[in-house]
């Protein structure tokens, strides 16, 4: 590899403290690998290792924005160092496009510090390794430790002259190593000219970990030993940092030390704290209640606090489980100075770089809908800078952004002042791709669909989440017919609008469609605007109000009613009055009238007509004319069956009168007259008889009625004759699916209950008609109240009579 300039702003270095400190720009390594290798002075560059690191107190690791940062001990292995108070490092970057480091650019960097406010021992606890650092003219050991150190003497004996070496002790006992070969164990061990260090890898065999006011210490205890012919020298090199300390609650991080260390203070009595730092990404905080820090202690703890997404950290989006949140992190230091007897100054320094657990942070999707502009409004977040909107679907149609800024949606965000945002869509209630529903009387649902497709974090991964967003809005506008008549026929102009999109018009319960009209001898046209019915006055559907002499008023009504529902929403009705001669009227209830007009010569008194059985006379008779009402089961009238068709017979004729004569034959002055009357039923039909209601005052405004069907096999007796009856519920008008026999049927109000009655006899002589049917609260016939539908076969509709 070759040597190259450094790129502007690609290095940022300092010296903070008594530790190198050295940042890489990430955007210029973008793409790229890199490698770190440190200059030795003697033997050249050398690959930084995790094992390296360790031993020889560097740090590689990254700070919170995703940027290497490279730390170094003044007392590293490789630094130069000039009477401990200068002090230079040399590093090599390596940057290569290849994972292989292949083709790599090398840029040299050399580093410089100064330092020369050492304190009598020094503790650095870093990431990845603990060090202490003595000076060398230290006062005489303590008397407190007497007893400990005098049971080392023994061991000194053997100290080889001239040459340090270490004694550790833990729990599992003594070890007595060479310098040299506190290496292979991971250890460094050196002194310079003024001052002894020893640095130690976390949780190493010599180790131990203890409790201290609740916070876990790595602890390593070891004297240096140091021997000459006229000098036995011992030092404390015991070190002990925190592992852990941190705890976490939904708004604040807080780490915690201890301020004592028991191991470090022999003599607490003499304890003394001077000064107490901390510092943020290698800053010393001077004032941190300016930047919401907070940094407590007392006798036994020091505590710093920092809210969640405070400055000097990061708020991160990431995705765990499928769930969207965030993580903190913060580059945190502490500097703890203090005096004891023992050590006069000690000067401790615990680096930490805190993440919190992954904390969700279920977006939300905030309807702001306009409904007066008729345009979804719909907000999703809110969302950290890291976090930015990819594509999404419109009611499972996926859109790019730019296809959907095409199509007519608009999408933007909204910023906001602690630098989260969110993405707003608008979409107007008339897209094609909004679901449009018609609901209640004239109101129309929309529902917009949204699945959002997010980009998150560095990482670029990404999430989906789907929203579901509806407004009811009163913008239809039901129809109004308008009714008319001439002399012969009934008309309703309907105005078209929704009809089949939203509503159909129905006859009765069927669907009055273009077979219906043909059958019915209806017609139909349509304009622009509407739809006419011509509806003549004798035909299928038309009602008769009230049937006079020479008079009819009639009726015909049509039922608006919901496509999806059946719920008829209004009855549109055109009633008129007709001026008729001669009629015949077969009413469904099996009540018949017949306006006969008699045509002879000579004329006849139209009083003395008659139907078959002479006791039925005309009700209204004139000069010319003879108004007749009966039932198909009366007056003689007849039956019989033609294809499927029920043809009841009557007729009416004149009472001649006769002059006495003295033989047969006999005299008479008046014409012969007869006038056959005939009314055809279908033999199987759906007959609407009546609808009713409770009294209002005491109805409620919902519920539903209860129905047994009963298959009933009446006994009917007519002298010695047992007909078989059976009376059932159809499921609808089609009298194809039947409920089961007494099984409990709920009925809503209003809603049509089919009924058929069958008789199973085969005899000619067999007729079966509807005379009685009745409505009751209760499975017991005879409850009241009751409603009356049909009495001695004629339609009544009434209001319940009470006890």
């Amino acid at each position: 590899s070759a040597l190259y300039v450094l790129p502007p702003g690609f290095v940022e270095s300092t010296c903070r403290s008594r530790i190198f400190w050295m940042k890489l720009n990430k955007h210029l390594l973008q793409g790229k690998f890199f490698q770190l290798e440190i200059n030795d002075p003697y033997a050249g560059p050398i690959l930084l290792d995790e094992k390296l690191a360790s031993r020889c107190g560097y740090v590689l690791s990254e700070d919170v924005w995703g940027n290497p940062v490279f730390r170094a001990s003044v007392l590293g292995c490789h630094v130069t160092n000039e009477a401990d108070e200068l002090f230079s490092l040399t590093v090599n970057i390596k940057v290569s496009s290849f994972s292989s480091m292949r083709a790599a650019v090398t840029y040299t960097y050399p580093m410089y510090c100064s330092y020369s406010s050492w304190a009598s021992r020094e503790i650095v606890c870093e990431e990845n390794y603990m060090e202490v650092s003595v000076k060398t003219d230290v006062p005489a050991v303590s008397n407190d430790y007497t007893v400990a150190w005098m049971s080392a003497l023994p061991e000194t004996q053997n100290v080889a002259y001239q040459l340090w070496q270490l004694m550790f002790v833990s729990p599992s006992g003594r070890k007595r190593i060479m310098v040299s070969d506190a290496g292979k164990l991971g250890y460094s061990f050196n002194n310079t000219l003024s001052r002894v260090y020893l640095r130690a890898p976390y949780h190493s065999n010599e180790s131990d970990v203890s409790l201290v006011s609740g916070v876990n210490m790595n602890m390593v205890t070891s004297t240096s030993m140091y021997r000459q012919r006229w000098l036995l020298l011992l030092i404390d090199t015991t070190v002990s940092c925190p592992v852990d300390g941190t705890s976490f609650t939904d708004t604040a991080l807080t780490w915690t030390v201890p301020s004592v260390i028991p191991t470090l203070v022999v003599q607490e009595s003499t304890f003394l704290s001077k000064n107490i730092l901390m510092g943020v990404d290698g800053q010393v905080i001077v004032n941190p209640e300016e930047k919401n820090y907070l940094l407590e202690h007392n006798e036994t703890h020091i505590g710093i606090t920092i809210p969640i997404g405070a400055e000097g950290g990061q708020l991160k989006s990431s995705i765990s489980g499928g769930v969207y949140g965030v993580i903190y992190s913060i580059d945190l230091f502490l500097e703890h100075t203090w005096t004891d007897a023992d050590w006069q100054t000690t000067k401790y320094t615990v680096i930490r770089s805190i993440t919190t657990p992954f904390m969700p942070q279920i977006p939300t999707v905030t309807n702001n809908t306009l409904p007066e502009e008729r345009l979804f409004n719909i907000a999703f977040g809110r969302f950290l800078p890291d976090v930015s909107l990819v594509a999404i679907a419109i009611g499972n149609v996926p859109f790019t952004l730019r296809e959907a800024q095409h199509h007519g949606f608009k999408i933007y965000e909204t910023p906001f002042s602690n630098r989260m945002k969110e993405f707003i869509l608008e979409v107007s209630f008339d897209d094609p791709y909004v679901l449009k529903e018609y609901v209640n009387r004239n109101e129309t649902k929309y529902t917009l669909l949204v699945n959002y497709t997010i980009s998150v974090g560095p990482e670029m991964t990404l999430w989906y989440h789907s929203a579901e967003v509806e407004c009811v809005i009163a913008d239809i506008e039901l129809p109004e017919a308008v009714g008319y008549c001439d002399e012969e026929n009934l008309y309703l102009a309907i105005p078209t609008f929704g009809l089949h999109q939203y509503w159909n018009l129905y006859l009765g319960n069927k669907l009055l469609n273009r077979h219906v009209v043909l059958t019915n001898g209806y017609l139909a046209a349509t304009n622009s605007t509407h739809l006419i019915l011509q509806i003549p006055l004798f035909a299928t559907g038309v009602i008769y109000e009230d049937v006079s002499f020479q008079k009819i008023k009639a009726r015909f009504d049509v039922a608006l009613r919901k496509v999806r529902t059946m719920e008829t929403l209004q009855m549109f009705s055109v009633s008129c009055n007709f001026n008729s001669s001669a009629f015949i009227i077969c009413h469904p209830d099996g009540s018949i009238t017949v306006s006969a007009q008699m045509k002879t010569v000579p004329a006849i008194d139209m009083s003395k007509t008659k139907l078959r059985d002479s006791s039925c006379k005309p009700k209204e008779y004139n000069e010319g004319h003879a108004f007749f009402k009966f039932h198909v089961t009366t007056c003689g009238t007849s039956a019989r069956f033609e294809g499927d068709h029920i043809v009841y017979e009557n007729e009416i004729s004149y009472e001649k009168e006769t002059l006495p004569g003295q033989s047969i034959p006999t005299i008479t002055r008046d014409p012969d007259y007869r006038l056959t009357v005939l009314c055809y039923y279908r033999a199987k039909e759906t007959l609407v008889l009546g609808a009713f209601t409770r009294d209002p005052s005491t109805s409620p405004a919902f519920g539903s009625g209860t129905m047994v069907a009963r298959s009933n096999t009446a006994a009917y007796r007519r002298i010695r004759q047992a007909l078989n009856v059976v009376s059932r519920v159809s499921k609808d008008d089609s009298f194809v699916e039947f409920y089961e026999p007494n099984v409990e049927i709920l009925k809503r109000p209003l809603e049509p209950v089919f009924l058929e009655v069958e008789m199973k006899d085969e005899s000619p002589d067999a007729e079966l008609y509807l005379e009685n049917c009745w409505v009751t609260g209760s499975l017991d016939f005879n409850n009241t109240p009751r409603w009356n539908i049909t009495v001695d076969g004629q339609v009544v509709i009434e209001q319940p009579m009470r006890s």
